[in-house]
């Protein structure tokens, strides 16, 4: 099973990115997928899911309004556009699935993760 991130950069504040999140060796449509961040010496924080449909999404309170999270079951992929991006937002953002079909904020839950992609955001 491999989760790949990619679409991590360096912006300035108030900046877009786009991340995305390629699955292999999964039935990618049967898993719920999650976004989280792990900022420098701070643990790591859910952001948003989105179950194996599209259908549900949650959000952390604070991506509210600038975050989406999608997903592309056809070509196995999942998306975290982020907009209005804060220099505070700065971390690492990993990907994860989980065999649920339902959403879910809860990092144990999630069997596979990526490896990461790191979003530095400059004031």
């Amino acid at each position: 099973v491999q989760l790949v991130e990619s679409g991590g950069g360096l912006v300035q504040a108030g900046a877009s990115l786009r991340l995305a999140c390629a699955a292999s060796g999964i039935t990618f449509s049967r898993y719920t997928i999650g976004w989280f961040r792990q900022a420098p010496g701070k643990e790591r924080d859910f952001v948003a899911t989105i179950s194996w449909s599209g259908g549900s999404t949650y959000y952390e309170d604070a991506v509210k309004g600038r975050f989406t999270i999608s997903r592309d079951n056809d070509k196995n992929t999942a998306y975290l556009q982020m907009n209005g991006l804060k220099p505070e937002e700065t971390a690492v953002y990993y990907c994860a699935a989980a065999y649920l079909g339902a959403t879910a904020d809860q990092a144990d839950v999630y069997s596979y993760w990526g490896r990461g992609t790191q979003v530095t955001v400059s004031s």
